[in-house]
């Protein structure tokens, strides 16, 4: 399918590096292209160096890109506004992905797991959940290595599963207008591409900043289910207002989840114990208090882990299993350490207000909390009044420290406050504010990018700062 088609890759972060070496090995020749010049881009580049492979770095010459192209495949980071993206629909190339190209070749049966938040904590425990219950799993995705590179040690027999962001599934729909002879066999063409397993945990304010408006993100989660067939599955939360209205017209069979409700198909929550129901025949998983996730935030990942395994085949021991040994991912309410009485938290992954607030709620004690990074466009409102509720010290760094002080004065809500302008100024500002008793929690409600590379850049150095002290 692959051998001497000229192939296209856009953007060389780990997606883009990933997917240059399997096209390459399957025999395309391939271009490379990135908007940063090639001093910035010397580890992917050193990754890449035994591969025959032409480079366009520090920019996105259209003309000399596409001349001679037949397929296009762009990293998750890179916006599909982008000038060589568009020109390239308009001359019929098909335009893909890595996680898309993976789906479609995959041997065995793949799970697709998103949402606005909580997708790493139920993908990860889902890829747990299949091999409690013996079976060969990969995870990857948006998380970990890509999944790309590891077809050939796949069989029918493996499962694969991905979280998957809303950049990533945006080039899950049908590639339209796409030149017959440029279809490379049909993997890049006809009525779009879901996962066999597709689960929604929640839709909510995310990424706007990138996004042109709520309905147009919602839009890119539904690529999700939107191309299942019957044979297919689909786990939605009927708790969600965005999910909840995708359960009529779903083309898979639905299966639920819920914290509120009984469900005649999936998992939910009665009482404190953990009950997955199928065929009317209901089983008891566990007990809220075998969860060892802090927050109702992940009661809802466990009974959405649940609701997937159940439809995977797994049973309710080896469902039990994978959560009593499951303690959480990295940079998610994550403890750091104990000092002087005070708790160290760690959600660097919390680059939303929504998400900050579910983590504010987690906790009993007074709270020091440290927010900021950069803006995504999102509402701050329902933040600032859990903020008032829950939160003794305020200390703000980064650069929506002034954004976020406005919100506040908006919603008329008084707390002591403190701005740090650095993490590491904030973190020596909390340390001071701190009384035994106290949880410091990093969730920041905005992006890095203002001082990191990523969420988890910020993270560790948020560890190695609390470590310090």
């Amino acid at each position: 399918m692959l051998r001497g088609r000229r192939c296209l890759m856009v953007g060389l972060a780990r997606e883009g590096t990933a997917l240059a070496r399997f096209l390459a090995q399957a025999g395309a020749r391939v271009t490379v292209t990135d908007q940063l010049p090639a001093e910035r881009l010397a580890e992917p580049l050193a990754a890449l160096a035994d591969l025959p492979l032409a480079y366009a770095l520090g920019g996105h010459p259209v003309a000399g890109l596409l001349q001679d192209t037949e397929a296009v495949f762009a990293s998750p980071g890179v916006p599909q506004t982008t000038p060589v993206l568009v020109a390239a629909r308009e001359r019929g190339l098909p335009v893909s992905t890595e996680t898309r190209l993976f789906v479609q070749l995959c041997p065995g049966p793949t799970v697709g797991i998103t949402g606005s938040s909580g997708k790493t904590t139920t993908t990860s425990l889902v890829g747990e959940m299949l091999r409690a219950a013996g079976q060969p799993t990969w995870v990857g995705g948006n998380i970990g290595q890509p999944l790309i590179l590891e077809l050939d040690r796949m069989s029918a027999d493996s499962w694969a599963v991905l979280e998957l962001s809303s950049f990533q599934l945006e080039l899950y729909g049908p590639q339209a207008g796409v030149h017959d002879d440029l279809a490379l066999g049909g993997a890049l063409v006809g009525g779009g591409t879901s996962p066999h397993i597709a689960a929604v945990l929640n839709v909510t304010p995310n990424h706007l900043d990138r996004h042109a408006s709520m309905e147009e993100y919602a839009q890119a989660k539904h690529n999700i289910l939107r191309y299942q067939g019957p044979a297919d599955w689909v786990v939605l939360n009927p708790d969600d207002a965005w999910t909840a209205r995708w359960i009529a017209d779903a083309p898979g069979r639905v299966v639920q989840f819920s914290r509120r409700h009984q469900v005649s198909l999936g998992a939910y929550l009665d009482g404190d114990t953990v009950l997955v129901c199928r065929e009317g025949r209901q089983q008891t998983v566990c007990t809220v208090s075998d969860i060892r996730l802090r927050g109702a935030h992940n009661q809802e990942n466990v009974l959405a882990a649940c609701a997937v395994a159940l439809v995977a085949g797994v049973d309710p021991a080896a469902m039990r299993e994978a959560i009593a040994g499951f303690t959480g991912v990295e940079h998610r309410l994550e403890p750091v350490r104990t000092l002087d009485g005070v708790l160290w938290v760690n959600d660097s992954i919390a680059t939303s207000p929504e998400r900050a607030v579910a983590d504010l709620r987690s906790f009993d004690q007074p709270i020091v909390l440290l927010a900021g990074g950069r803006d995504k466009h999102l509402p701050w409102g329902d933040w600032a009044a859990e903020v008032a509720r829950s939160v003794r010290v305020l200390v703000l760094f980064g650069e929506a420290s002034d954004l976020v002080e406005r919100e506040l004065a908006r919603a008329g809500v008084t707390v002591a406050l403190h701005r740090g302008e650095t993490l590491a100024g904030a973190v020596a500002l909390a340390r001071r504010e701190a009384r035994p008793g106290d949880v410091v929690l990093l969730a920041p409600g905005g992006t890095s990018f203002d001082a990191f590379g990523d969420f988890a850049a910020r993270g560790q150095h948020f560890k190695e700062l609390v470590r310090q002290l």
